[in-house]
Parts: C-alpha cells; structure tokens; sequence
C-alpha cells in the first residue's frame, strides 16, 4: 500500500511541476462540450461531465496497463 502512495505522489508532483512550466497544456480541462457552467451574480455551479469521462476512460486504461 505504501508504495502505491509513493507512486501516486510521484505522479502528482510531476503533473504539478508540469502545470507549473506549462499551464497551457491542460487549459482545455473544463471547457468541453458537456460540461455545464451556470453562473449567476450570486452563484457559480461548474458540473464538468464530459471532462471527468475523459479523466474516467484515461484512468481506467492506464491501470488495466499496469495489472497486466
């Protein structure tokens, strides 16, 4: 379990250090078609569903490459 914390810490300070160099890269994120933005004088909702589909796909075949 440990390790799997490392790794995933690891990879969290790679995305972080890349976000950091270069923002541009992900600036996509949260503004595709589906995702729903209401905004109001008082009140901002951002519900990003096709966003989290994509995160979702892109997930679920990494770790199906790693259990094989």
């Amino acid at each position: 379990m440990a390790q799997w914390i490392m790794i995933a810490g690891a990879i969290l300070l790679i995305l972080g250090a890349i976000l950091h160099v270069a923002p541009w890269l992900l600036s996509w994120f949260g503004k595709l078609p589906g995702d729903i933005r209401i905004e109001t004088e008082r009140i901002k909702v951002f519900i990003p569903i096709t966003s989290m589909i994509i995160v979702s796909i892109v997930l679920t075949i990494i770790i199906n490459i790693f259990k094989r």
